[in-house]
């Protein structure tokens, strides 16, 4: 005990005011590096940057004025600050290398911020999903799906891929069978009637309205109207309804599939 005293004694009253010299050194770093870090936020944020991109940089700007306070810090030690800096490089390269994936995310989203495919509240589809952005971040784009689960794609499988980008609104398409002997005009008429009632429908811009397709036993007719991301959900089951009870009191009858069947007597 006596021995562990002695160098306890002897060490801080060799290393004592090295050790408090580093200690103020790296209070102050850490207080300029959140101080600049906050300025810097505000500043960018008046110019009115991506906010990814915004994090970014102040992150990297805090990290740099960290670093350089510990490296200053450590010199009061006697650390080698050449060695170090030489460690570091190696350890960045190894790092690198195995970070390829994490890195290739950060590039890909620093693409998607400054070339803007897409941007936060746009409905976007690509690699097979869908749904309304919520949040992009620089390794990872988040959407909301419509049956409200969330979709994470990493940015590296983003960049270069088709995307479809329907942007503030979607087009519902609604598809009606009627038989062959309808009459098609005054069909066409109560669709369209349905589409011009409905609260939720875009009057601003004129609905898609004709013959879809001719099938086997019935002519399909579409409606297309244009309605905000929100209502494209309620708006879709709403107009089946109204074309629905319009048809009936109109007496206009919807197909349904039907199939001949012949039976044919075998012949002795």
């Amino acid at each position: 005990m006596q021995e562990a005293k002695t160098f306890i004694v002897t060490f801080f009253l060799s290393y004592g005011l090295q050790i408090l010299a580093a200690l103020i050194i790296l209070g102050i770093g850490f207080y300029a590096a959140g101080w600049v870090g906050k300025l810097m936020m505000k500043s960018l944020e008046k110019k009115g940057m991506e906010p990814p991109l915004r994090l970014l940089l102040v992150r990297v700007v805090r990290l740099l004025i960290v670093g350089f306070t510990v490296i200053i810090a450590l010199e009061k030690f006697g650390v080698p600050i050449t060695s170090l800096v030489a460690g570091i490089g190696v350890a960045g390269v190894g790092i690198g290398l195995a970070m390829q994936g994490v890195l290739g995310n950060l590039v890909a989203g620093l693409l998607i911020i400054f070339t803007k495919p897409f941007r936060v509240g746009e409905y976007i589809e690509l690699l097979g999903v869908n749904g309304q952005v919520t949040v992009i971040e620089l390794f990872s784009t988040t959407l909301a799906h419509p049956d409200r689960s969330r979709v994470v794609i990493p940015n590296r499988r983003i960049i270069g891929e088709v995307l479809h980008n329907y942007g503030q609104m979607r087009q519902v398409q609604i598809n009606v069978s009627v038989p062959f002997d309808t009459d098609i005009p005054r069909a066409l008429s109560i669709l369209e009637a349905a589409g011009r009632s409905n609260p939720r429908v875009l009057k601003d811009l004129k609905p898609g309205l004709g013959i879809a397709t001719l099938s086997n036993s019935s002519i399909v007719l579409t409606l297309a109207p244009w309605v905000s991301l929100a209502d494209y959900g309620p708006t879709q089951g709403e107009l089946y309804q109204a074309i629905v009870e319009r048809f009936r009191d109109e007496r206009i009858r919807i197909a349904v599939p039907t199939q001949e069947v012949r039976v044919l007597e075998r012949v002795a």
